[in-house]
């Protein structure tokens, strides 16, 4: 009993040992893959304010990366990121696909830069955790990514003020958890979808080729359009009448006149007759 006792408890050490060397590994992994997203971040973006002199990497104690600006990590002494916060910072370029090495990320708000280019079609692969994603205030185009409807954690998307154009994926509006939503000032068209949580109409505005719920419905759009483009026909219609009766007045003006002169140039010749006779 004693021997098969020790026999288990030291099966119960080794499997207690080996999970920890796991863990430590797998930390490890994940602590040196957001240093690797931070890098990669900074190289791939122009930076003419120097917003990011802080991020210096040649410390290599624990938690040194929780100190560059705009960055915040789950505890103090790790290097493990939980948001990176970038806005207003000028910051030019593109989408930084390096955010993919940034497994713990939960929040990313790049608002209010000069960020261009369309984003990734697979954008989920690079912010497929995030609860919080700030885009607004850029010069991102092309159209919205339909991947985002794989961002199931997102409780925040902030699209607004950008270049977008076509239409809103309708996937987005069944991301249950989606509380915030705006993509207002594109140049989106089309119907918008319907949402699992109804957005106000504020989230849509300033989007020309928007319609419907919360906004007016695309059937009434197209009768208004219809009904500015028959009010233009028509006041075209009386315009060209008015000009035409306009010209047609002239030109009798012009012809009277003439034939005034001559009916008395033909009176004359007839007293000349008249008198030549007496």
């Amino acid at each position: 009993m004693i021997m098969t006792a020790g026999m288990n408890y030291g099966r119960m050490s080794s499997l207690f040992i080996v999970v920890i060397l796991l863990t430590s590994i797998h930390n490890c992994h994940c602590i040196q893959s957001d240093i690797e997203c931070l890098k990669s971040l900074q190289q791939s973006l122009d930076d003419p304010n120097n917003s990011l002199a802080s991020w210096k990497f040649q410390n290599n104690s624990e938690g040194y990366i929780c100190n560059f600006v705009g960055v915040e990590c789950w505890h103090p002494n790790e290097n493990r990121v939980l948001n990176i916060r970038l806005s207003s910072m000028g910051l030019q370029g593109q989408f930084p696909t390096g955010l993919a090495n940034c497994t713990s990320m939960t929040g990313l708000d790049l608002s209010d830069n000069q960020l261009a280019g369309p984003l990734p079609t697979n954008i989920s692969h690079y912010v497929g955790f995030v609860t919080s994603l700030d885009l607004s205030k850029n010069k991102f185009t092309g159209e919205i990514p339909d991947n985002l409807k794989n961002c199931t954690y997102l409780n925040s998307l902030k699209l607004d003020s950008n270049l977008f154009t076509g239409g809103i994926p309708p996937g987005i509006g069944q991301l249950s958890r989606l509380k915030t939503f705006s993509v207002a000032s594109n140049k989106l068209t089309g119907n918008i979808p319907p949402f699992v949580n109804p957005q106000p109409p504020e989230s849509f505005a300033s989007n020309e080729g928007l319609c419907g719920p919360p906004l007016p419905n695309c059937q009434s759009q197209a009768k208004n359009n219809h009904a500015v483009v028959t009010a233009a026909t028509v006041s075209g219609g009386i315009l060209f009448i008015a000009l035409l009766i306009i010209i047609v007045l002239m030109l009798f003006c012009r012809k009277k006149p003439k034939k005034k002169d001559e009916d008395i140039e033909g009176n004359k010749w007839a007293k000349d007759m008249i008198a030549q006779k007496g």
